[in-house]
């Protein structure tokens, strides 16, 4: 069966909730996804940064098939054998005391956010339902309806209410804005350190101190949203590290997974943690030994083969290179570590698609801007195969 056969059985029984590239990936090794005829592409989308460590890479393929011969769920009305240890290896490699787990990033970040309201109301004894967390303008911090009740995208909040209340909007990147909206109500600021879906909006560099230093002088939480941002993907194990700060909270999901489950996690110290207590939150899969021996090895790969500094190094590389692109039809290119954009003067659509022509995958965002996010594995020489296509594109479509 070819890929046409597998596109039409998907536009025919599927909601039509996405608008992929014309491409079928039915199989995949390291920074290469390929199609049911055979033809090889690069991934430069790394399924939004959750394939950090490429497809099925066999430490992580291993401990999968390893623990799911053993055990693959209890649910947390038991113990398990992998929970603690993974738990143990993410706080220490995060520099927290405690974590949370569950299983999506929109999950997590749901979980931040009773667990931010949690604790202004046990430990800041704000009035009860008056709990306020401020949040920043194009953010995207998942779909649920919670969560899309503080996002300022149409395409993601509209024909969905009513909206959940409790959320104040400031625009990214201005501190000062930030401290103008804190009032005795709010319990905490939400932000990405890099705005991912928005286009890889990066804040000037001070911005995070800025927010560190006033969130800490009004005793407000700062929750950053790493899922995108972290585990190497900028340079740093985490985004935030670039300025050398450490939030309350820390959200993490996608690339803690290694490409193989949903795996997430709130992190924080204890003296935050607390106030969740037994039967106030909780998850049938968060915290499963499968997930938890496959978290476990993706920390080992990040780890054992650097890829945040291959990440920093190699981002760095490609990135003065499509600088040097000349091109009317660039506006910016930009980026930090492996999370790359170029912006358009015109819609990116026509060129994502000659790319995947070219064999290279990479998906537009906001119309105007294509986002390269390679694994982190990739080779200096599978960058600049990648960048000849990426000029040719530029040179070439109308």
């Amino acid at each position: 069966m070819n890929s046409q056969y597998f596109i039409d059985l998907e536009h025919a029984y599927g909601a039509h909730n996405y608008h992929p590239l014309d491409v079928v990936i039915s199989h995949a090794k390291g920074p290469y996804v390929y199609d049911p005829e055979g033809r090889r592409y690069l991934d430069f989308l790394s399924a939004y940064s959750a394939v950090n460590q490429g497809h099925r890479h066999p430490k992580i393929i291993k401990a999968l098939t390893d623990q799911a011969k053993r055990l693959t769920l209890t649910s947390r009305a038991f113990y398990n054998d992998q929970l603690g240890s993974f738990l143990k290896k993410l706080t220490e490699m995060a520099g927290f005391e405690v974590a949370l787990p569950m299983n999506t990033g929109a999950e997590a970040v749901e979980t931040a956010i009773k667990l931010a309201r949690r604790y202004g109301y046990m430990r800041r004894h704000i009035e009860a339902n008056k709990a306020e967390i401020i949040v920043a303008s194009a953010n995207f911090h998942g779909r649920t309806t919670t969560i899309i009740s503080m996002s300022s995208d149409p395409s993601a909040k509209d024909y969905f209410g009513p909206y959940t209340p409790g959320f104040v909007m400031v625009p990214f990147n201005d501190a000062d804005a930030l401290e103008a909206a804190i009032t005795p109500n709010t319990v905490a600021f939400l932000v990405e350190p890099i705005q991912g879906e928005a286009g890889v909006i990066i804040p000037s560099m001070g911005y995070l101190k800025k927010i560190r230093e006033i969130t800490a002088k009004h005793n407000v939480l700062l929750m950053l949203d790493e899922i995108q941002t972290g585990f190497g993907r900028t340079g740093k194990l985490f985004c935030y590290e670039h300025e050398n700060i450490r939030p309350d909270v820390l959200i993490v999901g996608k690339a803690l997974g290694g490409g193989v489950l949903p795996v997430s996690a709130v992190i924080s110290d204890k003296k935050i943690m607390d106030v969740i207590t037994p039967g106030v939150h909780g998850s049938t899969f968060g915290g499963n030994p499968l997930a938890c021996a496959v978290g476990s090895a993706a920390i080992d790969v990040l780890l054992e083969e650097k890829l945040p500094q291959r990440s920093s190094e190699l981002g760095a590389y490609f990135l003065s290179k499509l600088k040097k692109i000349k091109s009317p039809l660039i506006k910016e290119a930009r980026g930090k570590g492996l999370l790359i954009a170029i912006t358009l003067k015109c819609k990116a659509r026509p060129y994502t698609e000659a790319l995947k022509a070219r064999g290279i995958l990479a998906k537009e965002t906001h119309e105007d801007t294509i986002r390269f996010a390679p694994p982190l594995i990739i080779k200096k020489s599978q960058l600049d195969f990648a960048l000849r296509q990426i000029i040719a594109v530029l040179t070439e479509v109308k």
